[in-house]
């Protein structure tokens, strides 16, 4: 069936139109998701909104999204724009409408979903971390690389390379404006999971989500730091700890979280199996189940450079909800970044006379700022959404051009090979833990993204 077909189909040109942004003659990617709580929400807002936006080579179509719940994901798809609904991933994929599988499901599916798509011919994105070990993740990135010689590129969806003031950080600390990196210093703290009574949902499940505050939050942070400084972290000391062991178990067939806290969430869970150690409280008659990741990972890094690092990534920080906060120190300069101030870039030129030096405020709206050109005027801010649309614009661009996007699954894999050296290392009782495997290439500056 043509794409023409399967849009009259569909009962429309769902996802685009006459101004969507998409340059005369040229087509449509198909688009299928996999996934429809949180993650693939946001991910729908990109794709619906990228077209209206920017200035593109090839244009997406919401092809269908997946869900194991038949009723819910319809209902997900009427939601979100997507114009087809499936319940297995594997009838989604088989689709000859569907260019692109974008996977937003817990960690424990990504290899096999992802893995089945590359082989079937489709584009991938995969939300991070990129799987739950080093080995999926090894054989995840050994299929990109086998289908990168066809002509297909899969990417992470690391999307806090996406935000214009971290696009111009990137910027800055390439063209030298730092000097030689001394410190790099990283946290992410929320605070969701101080209450006992939290249910244990997937993210909370070892077998589900492979780690928690280290792959939930740290991967970001680890990805940033590599991101930012062009090099790969070399070597970790780390602690880790559950303050909280043991949680009721969710009601219902499938519970997961939202940015708001708790919720159903089946389209990233779909099943209700309570994991090894469910008991039942004598009591009361509520059951119960053993928490089996982390709370909270601290650790220190050190870069092939000798530039030393710190990391903390959290879910018990009363009062944090999504406090992402970098700074970077070097030689002429230094870099300081707050997500919840997120149009702002704070730059100290440690070149200028110390009468008048110090950090000032980089108001990052401007038309020469990294994705910018195609928003509003100056002084008019974005927002967490628009990292979103700017990784479905870069992912587009990348299959035009058949460039190798960034953060590629090697990437991905690079990341994950410092979230188990930081396991191991805590398992250690922080022992300096090299991190595994060869030093990847960092990506030249401009990979993925308009730094122009």
């Amino acid at each position: 069936m043509s794409e023409t077909e399967h849009e009259a189909a569909a009962g429309g040109t769902a996802g685009a139109g006459p101004t969507d942004g998409l340059r005369a003659g040229r087509r449509r990617l198909g688009v299928g998701m996999v996934g429809y709580a949180f993650m693939g929400a946001a991910h729908s807002q990109g794709w619906r909104t990228v077209g209206h936006v920017f200035d593109l080579p090839l244009g997406a179509r919401l092809a269908a999204v997946c869900g194991r719940d038949g009723a819910a994901v319809r209902a997900a798809a009427d939601r979100l724009g997507w114009a087809a609904a499936e319940t297995d991933w594997r009838a989604l994929i088989a689709r000859d409408d569907v260019d692109v599988v974008d996977i937003c499901t817990p960690g424990d599916s990504h290899a096999e979903i992802a893995i089945a798509a590359l082989d079937a011919g489709k584009h991938v994105l995969c939300e991070k971390p990129l799987a739950n070990t080093v080995e999926e993740a090894e054989a995840m990135a050994a299929a990109a690389e086998r289908a990168a010689a066809r002509g297909q590129v899969a990417m992470v969806g690391f999307n806090y390379r996406r935000v214009p003031a971290l696009a111009l950080a990137r910027r800055m600390v390439a063209e030298g404006r730092l000097g030689t990196l001394r410190h790099v210093r990283l946290t992410y703290l929320q605070d969701w999971l101080v209450d006992p009574a939290f249910p244990l949902t997937w993210r909370l499940r070892k077998d589900r989500a492979g780690s928690g505050a280290l792959g939930d939050l740290g991967a970001h942070i680890v990805d940033l730091a590599q991101f930012l400084t062009g090099e790969a972290v070399a070597g970790v000391s780390a602690l880790t700890e559950t303050f909280v062991r043991e949680r009721p178990l969710p009601e219902g067939s499938s519970t997961g979280i939202t940015a708001a806290g708790t919720g159903a969430d089946p389209g990233a869970d779909p099943g209700a199996d309570p994991g090894a150690g469910a008991r039942a409280d004598g009591r009361s008659g509520a059951r119960s189940g053993q928490v089996t990741v982390d709370d909270a990972a601290v650790f220190t890094a050190r870069f092939p450079s000798g530039a030393l690092a710190t990391f903390e990534a959290t879910r018990f920080a009363t009062g944090r909800k999504n406090a992402l906060r970098l700074e970077l120190n070097g030689s002429a300069g230094s870099l300081a970044f707050d997500l919840e101030r997120l149009n702002e870039l704070s730059f100290h030129d440690h070149t200028e006379p110390a009468a008048s030096a110090g950090f000032r405020r980089i108001l990052v709206t401007e038309p020469g700022h990294p994705y910018l050109e195609a928003w509003w005027p100056p002084g008019h801010g974005l927002g967490y959404e628009h990292t979103f649309v700017h990784q479905a614009r870069d992912l587009l661009h990348a299959i035009a051009s058949g460039t190798a996007p960034a953060p590629s699954f090697a990437d991905g894999l690079s990341v994950q090979r410092v979230l188990a050296a930081v396991e191991e290392s805590a398992e250690k009782n922080a022992v300096y833990t090299p991190v595994s495997g060869p030093t990847p290439t960092p990506a030249p500056v401009d990979a993925s993204v308009n730094l122009a």
